[in-house]
């Protein structure tokens, strides 16, 4: 269960340029130049936000940031209208080489966690250790309860939503979201509950909000369909730094039957399944995270 006492917000957002797009990138501390830097990836509908928790956790351990994929967040969609999976991680990249932070810490949760295999096998130049929190990896077929967010990427399901208006007030709608990514929405302190509202008030003004929620979906449902070396599972096998795969046995998003073939994928892998966690284990459970991420930080680090 996460903190039930209130966390100081992410500092203001900086926007860092990239070839095609602007990034909102989010800090919990102030840099910490002794520490290694690290890279936190939201998942689809998220945020930097979302790592608040893990970000507190860490705070000595990393020198983190974390960062809004395009049309996320605060970030402005990208120039090209690019949001498959290949164009977000084109974006991280792009911050990384940016920034000159390279090679961190990289977790990524759901969408992130996608993102996060792709890059450190296309440029593992770039990446350290990977902590993926429920990735987004092929499944077929998905869970049941996973569907919603297959049937956002069919053509014209969004357009089809937008006319409609909202179908309820922010309140309910956060409510049915947590409940989607969350295993017990009941612990989940108010202070997190509120900042998911507003966000979804905040959001939900947006004009493009919703077109880019269905492109990053249907950018998923595509790479779930790639074959030969644009395969995720293919890409898994690349990569060459050490690995930490976090699961939820209440997962209604990514389904814990992943774990052992992902624990195959992976040449460097430990796991860490959660009974009682859902989607977001570093919302809902972000203590036992924090204590498997900062061993194998230990571990990386350790071995120089």
């Amino acid at each position: 269960m996460s903190a039930q006492y209130p966390l100081a917000a992410l500092e203001p957002h900086r926007t860092v340029e990239v070839p095609g797009a602007a990034l909102a990138v989010s800090r919990h501390r102030e840099p910490r130049a002794d520490l290694p830097p690290a890279l936190f990836v939201h998942g689809l509908g998220g945020s930097a936000d979302n790592w608040l928790e893990l970000l507190d956790r860490l705070a000595d351990d990393v020198d983190g940031e974390a960062v809004d994929l395009p049309g996320f967040g605060h970030s402005a969609p990208p120039l090209d209208g690019n949001l498959s999976l290949s164009g977000h991680v084109r974006a991280v990249i792009g911050y990384l080489e940016e920034t000159d932070r390279g090679p961190v810490h990289l977790f990524g949760n759901s969408l992130g966690g996608a993102v996060a295999v792709r890059l450190a096998a296309l440029r593992p130049d770039l990446v350290r250790s990977l902590t993926l929190i429920s990735p987004a990896l092929p499944e077929l077929p998905p869970q049941r309860t996973a569907w919603s967010t297959g049937l956002l990427a069919v053509p014209g399901v969004a357009e089809l939503v937008r006319r409609r208006g909202p179908a309820a007030d922010p309140e309910t709608a956060t409510a049915d979201l947590l409940r989607l990514v969350y295993a017990d929405p009941t612990g989940i302190p108010a202070d997190r509950r509120a900042r998911a509202v507003a966000e979804y008030r905040r959001r939900t003004a947006l004009p493009y909000a919703l077109g880019v929620l269905a492109a990053s979906a249907r950018g998923i449902v595509g790479a779930y369909t790639e074959r030969g070396e644009q395969s995720l599972w293919r890409q898994a096998e690349q990569v060459p730094v050490p690995v930490l795969l976090v699961y939820g046995l209440k997962d209604k998003l990514v389904s814990y039957r992943s774990a052992r073939r992902a624990c195959a994928a992976f040449r460097d892998a430990r796991l860490l399944v959660l009974p009682d966690s859902g989607h977001v284990a570093m919302l809902e459970h972000p203590e036992p995270v924090a204590r498997a991420a900062r061993e194998l930080l230990a571990e990386v680090d350790g071995r120089g």
